[in-house]
């Protein structure tokens, strides 16, 4: 580790303690004031609440979303909504290969032999070289979704890509998004309101059944929660 991303490492865990009682919108405004431009959302167009509220720190701030070439309509058409409607500049990032090329070299549905490995050609490193400008990304984490992001720092460390990486609604429950979505006429996607929780792929998103958590329609039968962005 070079001294620049030590000191970056201290800065995000000083800061992980100062700001976890700070509202979401002065984490955010900590992050626009540190990093920059070299500072960016990223969004899975389940809804669009941390880009909304970067957008009030940051107008014109940079929000990222991964095309993994998977995904439902119902999330191309609010990528393309908050793209129109709020100050942000959506940046969208495409995997190396498209899904036929994938199933050429890998076969078709790769998504159901071998999960990890199709996410992480299509997700986590298509988003590790597209946060490559920046210093310091966030996103839409929230400790109550699942036991596995139950200890979420609003600011923490980003081992894997040697990043800050800040969750400012890390706090929040679904009541405080729905709550926030209500005042402030927040896009969010039309499947929220089909018995979906969590949006990924359309391959390995199920709708949830009562009872469950919010991640439990992700890759349902698998032992597998997380597709390697968050850990």
């Amino acid at each position: 580790m070079t001294t620049v991303q030590e000191d970056l490492k201290s800065l995000a865990e000083q800061a992980g303690r100062d700001l976890e009682e700070a509202s979401a919108l002065d984490i955010l405004k900590w992050a626009a004031d540190t990093f920059g431009d070299r500072f960016c959302v990223t969004s899975s167009m389940e809804d669009a609440v941390v880009a909304h509220l970067a957008s009030r720190a940051k107008p014109g701030v940079d929000v990222v979303f991964l095309d993994t070439g998977y995904h439902f309509p119902e999330t191309i058409g609010t990528r393309d909504a908050v793209e129109a409607v709020m100050d942000v500049n959506v940046i969208t990032l495409l995997p190396w290969q498209s899904v036929e090329e994938q199933d050429a070299e890998y076969g078709p549905k790769l998504h159901d032999r071998d999960p990890d490995l199709c996410c992480a050609l299509r997700k986590v490193k298509p988003l590790e070289d597209g946060l490559k400008g920046y210093s310091a990304w966030a996103t839409g984490l929230r400790r109550d979704e699942s036991p596995t992001r139950a200890n979420t720092p609003v600011v923490g460390w980003d081992e894997k890509r040697q990043k800050v990486k800040i969750s400012p609604i890390a706090r929040w429950t679904q009541d405080d998004v729905e709550a926030y979505v209500a005042e402030h006429g927040v896009l969010t996607n039309p499947l929220l309101m089909d018995g979906y929780a969590s949006v990924g792929c359309a391959p390995c998103t199920r709708r949830v059944e009562e009872g469950e958590d919010a991640r439990a329609g992700r890759w349902a039968g698998r032992n597998k929660t997380e597709c390697g962005l968050h850990g």
